[in-house]
Order: structure tokens, then sequence, then C-alpha cells
């Protein structure tokens, strides 16, 4: 029957409408409400009182210099992995293990990890350098301590996109270039990378939406202190009195910045490569 592909996806369309698309607009409707019940720029007016720009700079810094991370080791990772060499499967499979650790796991790993007093890295630094970092004295810093542990535990599935890439690009292609004289370095500006831009497309706006939703990691590594656009929306929820319109704000707000991310992205990567 013609309709039965139609008929299979029709749960899995009425999951996402059910649960996801109409509590969307719902939330972004009464984030629109003032406390009188009419429609106003209210909640949104009151966020300047949160801080909402800092929120929303440490939002893009950590989203930025996660996924800036990510693509960078994805691409050595999947270079590796796209070769041949005696204990790749070995390899492959230590390289995967960080998707499977629990996101609170990595999170207090890392707090082990940069702790200030007794810390590996101080311990590395101290026995190299005799210096000791606080690595939460500064916001940067803080948010340096996130993007690294957020990178270590999803680093891995960007490089199997890439990967992915690079398993479909034709081996007559870099056999040719290399006759033609030309070096690593070119090969893969004018050969990967253009025959990859679909597959970063897909991992920047699988992991760039992630990243703007990271929650249990800055919670648990740095707590609000900055705070995010996620950790403001569970803050103005969970206060003594909640905050339900403002954080409904924040949320749609977020909800803005991922949906401009994702056009920018689809944008730059969607069309086909020369």
């Amino acid at each position: 029957m013609k309709w039965t592909p139609f008929l299979l996806v029709i749960p899995a369309v009425g999951y996402i409408i059910g649960f996801s698309f109409f509590p969307t607009i719902d939330a972004v409707y009464l984030s629109f409400q003032d406390p009188h019940g009419g429609l106003s720029l209210h909640n949104y007016q009151e966020l300047a009182y949160f801080n909402i720009g800092g929120s929303v700079l440490d939002t893009v810094l950590v989203t930025v210099g996660a996924l800036a991370i990510q693509l960078g080791l994805g691409f050595v990772v999947a270079s590796v992995l796209s070769r041949e060499f005696f204990g790749k499967k070995a390899v492959s499979t230590i390289t995967i293990i960080p998707m499977g650790v629990a996101t609170v796991v990595a999170a207090i790993t890392f707090s082990f990890i940069f702790e200030t007093s007794g810390g590996y890295a101080n311990t590395i630094l101290h026995s190299l350098f005799g210096a000791n970092v606080d690595w939460y004295s500064t916001s940067l810093s803080s948010l340096l301590v996130v993007m690294l542990a957020d990178s270590w535990k999803n680093t891995p599935i960007v490089s199997l996109i890439l990967l992915a890439g690079m398993s479909s690009i034709p081996k007559e292609l870099y056999y040719s270039a290399s006759i033609d004289g030309a070096g690593p370095l070119r090969r893969f500006l004018y050969i990967t990378l253009p025959n990859l831009r679909s597959f970063i497309g897909v991992a920047l706006i699988l992991r760039g939406v992630q990243e703007f939703n990271i929650f249990a990691l800055p919670l648990i590594l740095i707590g609000d202190h900055p705070p995010l656009l996620t950790t403001l929306v569970y803050n103005l929820y969970t206060t003594t009195f909640p905050e339900v319109g403002l954080a409904l704000a924040a949320a749609t707000v977020l909800l803005g910045f991922i949906l401009v991310f994702m056009g920018v992205v689809i944008k730059l990567t969607g069309g086909r490569s020369s």
C-alpha cells in the first residue's frame, strides 16, 4: 500500500506534535502574559533585572567554545580512525566510551580533576610549573571547565558523524590529487572539507541544540555562577515564589537563539558541495 510509509510515522509525528510542538507554542504564548492576564512584554522587561544579558553571553560562549573544541577534536579522531592501523578496533572502542558515561558522573569526575586543592589538573601544573589555579575564580575559567567536560563526553558523537562522512568520500579523489602534487593540507581543504559540508551541518545542529540546552554539567560544576540561560530558567522556576512568567520568557529567548542558530547552520552547510 502506498500509504503504509505515512501510516508508520504517524505515531512519531503525533508524539512530537503533542509533547513538543503544542507545549512550546503554549509556553511562548504564556511568556507574553502579564500578571493581569493581558498580552505585553512585561516578563521580558523584568528579565533585565536577572542579568539576562550576561546569561545570553555566557550561553553563547559555552556553545561556540564547546562546538569549536568538539569539531576540532572530532576531525582529528575521525582522520585517525579513517585509516587502517594495528589496534584500530581497540582505539575505536575506547574513543566512544565517554558517550556511555552519565552526565552527572562526567560532571563529578571533572569537578575532581579541576578541584582547586588537590585536583589532578593543579597537581600536574604544580609539579611542572609550581603553579596552582583557582579554576572557579572567574566566569571565563569556570565556563572553560564546563566546555572541557562537555567536549570530553560529546566529542565521540561528532567524531562518528565526521567518520561516516570521510568513509563516503571516494579514495580516487585523494589519489588523483596526490598525483597532481596536492599536499595533505590542500587535500583536506579542497576535498575533505567540501565533501563533509552536510555532515558538519548535521554535527553542528545536533550538538549545537544540546549545547544551548546544557544544564546538568554547569549546575553541578559551577552552580549558577555565572548563570546560563538554562540555569536561569531553573532558578526562576524553583524560587520560593516561582517566577513562572519570567522562566517562560527566558526559555523563549533560548528557543529564539536555537532557531537562529539552526537557520544559520542550514544556510551555510545545507547546499551541495561543488
